[in-house]
């Protein structure tokens, strides 16, 4: 009877095994399907997240030309950026705010070597309402010297004309801002042509003109004179009266003195270590913007304060762009068609003495203002000759 019960007893706890044991096969089946489950739903949306990033990264531009790249190759409309794209931009239009701009202007390789054939340019900066009125003359001076300059225009943001896509000034016009004589926005105007022209890294040279300026020589010599001097060309000088020291505000101590204050001519030309300095500044220009407003004109007092404080060695001291200031008043002389002679244009280019790189020389002007739109003909019937421009 015992062997009898014992053999119940085993059998009993066999089926028990048994039947846990398929349960717990079967659970562990339940719990594989339904990880088999899960894995599968993250493996869809894994595989969806990566097509859209790789999607994403496409609208860039690549890193490397398409013989270096296979998915390049098969991405035939991908748009392919060398480094000449990024150190010289043809379009000068962009959607960047100025403090954007004078950011990415203000930035210096620090290997100084450059990896490509570099041409120092000289960067034209044009302070303008509008129109050029003076362009046929500007055209006949540029003709034949492509690759040695860079144009840069600062208009009215309501003025959209187009020259003809001939022209040196097709396309040259930057994003703009309105402009009020004497006040901040004028130097805004010109670190923004500054910052524009920074873009490029070929501009070694910049200088600022307006609609009425004209060269007094040809682009060979303007050149040769520019790319040569060891100093930039911004005025600078202490001036005693009511007009000059009569403008600093108290308020701008201590950061600016009255023995730092200093008056210049609004038309500089800048090396391109002196034209970082001028946008890179975040000190002295608030300072200016908040304290010097009428009677105080920030283009005549802010670069040359500017200079003075930082790096008084860069600039020769005077500016290249003649101006008549005999007459008096708050605006230089206005020259028209009848004052334009041979003579008159002479004794602009080399009635004057100068220092130029420690020597004495007598070009000192390389441009002057400001000329009535009514001087373009007798101006375009002189240069050849007088100005040695190609006709």
């Amino acid at each position: 009877m015992l062997a009898r019960d014992l053999s119940k007893t085993e059998i009993k706890d066999g089926k028990l095994q048994i039947a846990t044991t398929i349960a717990f096969c079967l659970s562990i089946a339940f719990l594989v399907l339904i990880l088999g489950f899960i894995i599968n739903d993250h493996f869809k949306k894994f595989m969806i997240y990566e097509d859209l990033n790789l999607s994403s990264l496409n609208a860039f531009p690549p890193l490397f030309s398409s013989s270096q790249s296979s998915h390049q190759q098969c991405n035939s409309s991908a748009k392919i950026y060398g480094l000449k794209e990024w150190i010289s931009p043809k379009d000068l239009w962009h959607s960047m705010s100025d403090e954007e701009l004078i950011w990415r202007a203000s930035m210096v390789p620090s290997i100084h070597e450059y990896p490509f054939n570099r041409t120092p340019k000289v960067a034209f900066m044009f302070l303008t309402r509008g129109r050029l009125p003076l362009a046929p003359l500007w055209e006949m001076f540029f003709k034949g010297h492509e690759g040695l300059f860079s144009i840069y225009l600062h208009t009215l943001p309501e003025f959209t004309h187009e020259p003809p896509r001939s022209s040196v000034f097709y396309k040259r016009r930057i994003p703009s801002k309105p402009v009020q004589w004497g006040r901040s926005t004028m130097i805004d105007a010109e670190r923004r042509l500054v910052a524009n022209a920074l873009l490029d890294f070929s501009n070694e040279r910049f200088v600022l003109l307006s609609e009425t300026c004209i060269p007094l020589f040809n682009f060979s010599i303007i050149y040769k004179y520019l790319v040569n001097s060891n100093q930039s060309f911004l005025g600078t000088f202490d001036d005693p009266r009511p007009i000059g020291r009569g403008r600093y505000n108290k308020r701008m101590w201590p950061t600016i003195t009255l023995s730092d204050w200093r008056k210049g001519s609004q038309w500089f030309e800048a090396k391109r270590e002196l034209a970082l300095a001028i946008v890179s500044d975040v000190t002295y220009y608030p300072i200016f913007r908040n304290h010097c407003m009428p009677p105080c004109y920030m283009d005549e007092h802010y670069l040359p304060t500017l200079v003075t404080k930082i790096c008084p060695n860069l600039t020769s001291n005077r500016t290249i762009t003649w101006t008549d200031w005999s007459g008096g008043g708050s605006h230089p002389t206005l020259f028209k068609r009848n004052d334009i002679t041979e003579g008159f244009l002479e004794h602009i280019r080399n009635g004057f003495n100068c220092t130029y790189n420690s020597e004495m020389s007598s070009i000192c002007f390389l441009f002057a203002r400001k000329f009535h739109p009514s001087t373009l003909q007798p101006l375009l019937r002189i240069a050849p000759k007088l100005l040695g421009f190609d006709p």
